[in-house]
């Protein structure tokens, strides 16, 4: 084995939709050129970003609705990540939230696994799950006893880990729980670059995301019927339809825009609205980017990337009346945008691709220390 410039190969769960997770991905593209990317399921189409990347599919690829309804395939994903040949390569860089952690690699290959999350549906949020799939009822009967075995290859595929990174400190402590596993911690990165301090900052408040239960986008738009201010939601998803009925008219719906498109409603925003509980959370640090405050549930990956009173306040229960609250009392008069978007700047894609590459560096002597 050659101790410097080691061959490495990133792994993924699937390349279907871009989010924060697939914002990760392309980090490490970039950071990594030359690396082929291994997934389950890849889009093309819905991945413009990962165009002419040299991108390794499963069996799954081509099969039926493979791309548009990945998640019926998820009893076959274990069987999928495992049959992904890499044979070749001096550490795997797995990104995991589902399966890729579970991908087969040699005793002399090093395996550094960036978790997003321990498999939330397995063992945080099976009981939501359930309730909100929108399985017919046979199937969502079998759904338990899938989770169960999904449970027990999760726990599995974890000890095939050499290393594992963890997004934040919460999900460290996550896995620590889960997979009795220590964690070191490097925080995913947003783009500084894209976004700036606006002169003008308009009336409105705002949210940014997938519109799903769990980021309870349901409280602020009831907080917001209360208040009767302005308020923007950008993004779609299995919600939006729920929101727009039970909506008055100060909550304005502009669907899915552009990171450009959606950068100038950060900088003009009065503050950005954040009531979910989050792993890590990159939308409250692109509105800080933009030098906007953050009004945020007092929870998850936000304690650790929100500093109250400097960039931002929290509210402590995740109901309507305690965001009302919250707002009444927000001063945006008090936050400086230099600061807060300063702050934000710590978390820079620049900054994270240093932090990730002097890791897999310092691993990898490490480990040809020890093989060699």
């Amino acid at each position: 084995m050659q101790k410097s410039n080691p061959k490495i190969a990133i792994v993924c769960d699937w390349l279907t939709n871009f989010a924060g997770a697939e914002r990760c991905i392309l980090a490490l593209h970039e950071l990594f050129p030359l690396a082929p990317i291994y997934t389950t399921i890849f889009s093309p189409k819905k991945m413009p970003e990962f165009a002419g990347a040299d991108i390794r599919p499963s069996f799954l690829q081509n099969w039926p609705l493979a791309k548009k309804r990945w998640q019926i395939y998820l009893p076959l994903m274990p069987a999928a990540i495992e049959s992904l040949d890499l044979r070749g390569f001096d550490v795997i860089i797995s990104t995991s939230h589902a399966v890729a952690k579970g991908i087969i690699t040699k005793p002399e290959q090093l395996h550094i696994c960036y978790c997003f999350t321990p498999m939330r549906y397995a063992w945080v949020d099976q009981n939501a799950y359930i309730k909100e799939s929108k399985f017919i009822w046979p199937i969502k009967k079998f759904i338990p006893h899938l989770l169960s075995y999904l449970r027990v290859w999760d726990r599995a595929a974890s000890e095939r880990v050499d290393k594992f990174v963890a997004i934040s400190k919460y999900v460290a402590r996550r896995i620590e729980k889960f997979y009795e596993r220590k964690a070191d911690v490097i925080y995913p990165p947003v783009n500084g670059n894209l976004y700036s301090i606006s002169d003008q900052v308009d009336d409105y408040f705002l949210v940014v995301g997938r519109q799903v239960p769990y980021k309870r986008t349901d409280i602020v738009v009831e907080a917001f019927n209360n208040l009767r201010i302005p308020l923007k939601i950008i993004g779609e998803g299995p919600e939006i339809r729920r929101l727009k009925k039970i909506a008055k008219a100060n909550i304005d719906f502009l669907g899915r825009l552009s990171d450009r498109e959606t950068k100038k409603y950060y900088s003009h925003a009065k503050a950005f609205i954040f009531p979910q509980e989050e792993d890590y959370g990159i939308t409250p640090l692109e509105a800080m980017a933009s030098g906007r405050p953050v009004i945020a549930y007092r929870g998850g990956g936000a304690l650790e990337t929100i500093i109250e009173g400097i960039t931002g306040t929290f509210f402590d229960e995740q109901t309507a009346p305690c965001l009302v609250d919250a707002i009444r009392h927000f001063d945006p008069e008090r936050y400086n945008p230099l600061l807060v978007r300063q702050h934000a700047l710590k978390f820079d894609v620049s900054n994270f691709k240093k932090q990730f590459k002097e890791y897999v560096e310092r691993e990898w002597e490490k480990w040809s220390d020890l093989r060699n």
